[in-house]
């Protein structure tokens, strides 16, 4: 039996992707093979951006659509989706 997915891990994360604003947080989550394509297809084109960034857009997007009301995730969803540098092509 073939699996439709594949896991995703985001166990180590470098020091430079801490700040005393952020925590680390590592999981390992099951993603169908189209979500992993798609996110290491994107990833190719946008070079600004990895799977980090990726997940933390995605969290504080999820959060913001469905009225978490913090101004400081309101701020990191805004500036990653429509900042300077939220999408430049390869």
């Amino acid at each position: 039996m073939q699996s439709n997915s594949c896991m995703s891990g985001f166990g180590r994360v470098d020091k430079m992707h801490s700040s005393k604003d952020e925590r680390i947080v590592s999981f390992q989550s099951r993603l169908p093979i189209s979500l992993q394509k798609a996110m290491n297809g994107f990833i190719e084109k946008h070079p600004n951006w990895d799977q980090y960034r990726i997940i933390k857009a995605a969290l504080a997007g999820f959060l913001v659509q469905n009225n978490v009301n913090s101004r400081s995730i309101t701020r990191l969803y805004i500036d990653n989706m429509f900042g300077a540098n939220s999408v430049i092509s390869k």
